[in-house]
């Protein structure tokens, strides 16, 4: 009996062993076969690919809301748009935001960055991810669309780019605190972000996206409510139309900076979030001998 058990002890460590060789030949070999066949290169390939269909169906569906409703008589109407762009945004958190984090926007991927919720080394991916989505989504839009320069679905201050700016630097403020409180706060409920962050971005449309929609009854639009650069630069460069590009990418930086810093002043607390309030459907705990 001795004998047999040794026999398959010694089959076992041989296995072992041998699988133990082939691992490491394996191993060996990885760097033969380049980068894109590491794990981590396709993770981050994902997260590219997750970020420029994102992107994409965000400027098809908030820009094609705007062409539409100018070329067709104001049939989607201004607070449509508004609408159109919250749920888009709201939507592709939901069905992406799990892979890539749902960015969609140069100026977030940065702010992110900057306080270390994001690594450096990423950021111009998906940058240009990002401005990929929006060009072709652009580009979609005026093969389906004849565009005239009246139906230009990006976004040009209308006043002076000083007001365009301020006003940028406003609502891309309070986009990035919302994100900063709904989407790395471990205290918030993390499955309310996509709501919130869409709310916000319906807000700010109502605010300051009038986008000419109103013109011909007196209501003065106020900067076009991008809070994202490559929301403006994707049309501008399939439309060549770069009159203010300048503020869509200066304002949004500025604002979604500016906002991530007030969040991060307030933001330290030691307090788990049921000790800071009791009371909220959301934020009561079930019964310990809840079955």
């Amino acid at each position: 009996m001795a004998t047999k058990f040794d026999g398959i002890e010694e089959e076992q460590i041989s296995r072992l062993e041998q699988g133990t060789s082939n691992a490491k030949s394996a191993s060996q070999s990885m760097p033969n076969m380049g980068c894109c066949a590491s794990a981590a290169c396709v993770t981050i390939a994902q997260k590219l690919i997750a970020e420029v269909i994102g992107t994409y169906f965000i400027i098809f569906a908030g820009c094609g809301s705007v062409a539409v409703n100018k070329l067709y008589g104001g049939s989607v109407t201004f607070p449509g748009i508004c609408v159109t762009w919250g749920l888009i945004v709201m939507v592709m958190i939901y069905s992406v935001g799990h892979i890539s984090g749902g960015h969609f926007n140069p100026a977030v991927t940065i702010t992110f960055a900057i306080f270390r919720r994001f690594p450096w080394k990423q950021v111009p991916l998906y940058i240009v991810a990002q401005l990929m989505g929006s060009i072709l989504a652009s580009g979609t839009l005026s093969l389906l669309f004849d565009v005239t320069p009246q139906a230009y679905y990006g976004t040009v201050p209308v006043g002076s780019n000083v007001q365009s700016l301020v006003i940028e630097i406003i609502i891309s403020f309070l986009l990035m605190f919302v994100i900063s409180g709904v989407a790395t706060d471990n205290r918030a409920i993390g499955e309310l972000a996509g709501i919130a962050v869409g709310m916000t971005i319906m807000l700010n449309v109502f605010v300051a996206g009038h986008l000419n929609v109103f013109a011909d009854f007196g209501c003065r639009p106020i900067s076009g409510a991008s809070m994202n650069p490559a929301r403006s630069i994707g049309p501008a460069i399939v439309r060549h139309v770069y009159k203010g590009l300048w503020v869509y990418i200066v304002g949004p930086i500025v604002g979604t900076i500016a906002g991530g810093f007030a969040y991060n002043l307030i933001r330290f607390t030691d307090k788990p979030l049921r000790e800071l309030t009791k009371s909220g459907s959301f934020l009561r705990s079930p019964p310990a001998n809840a079955s």
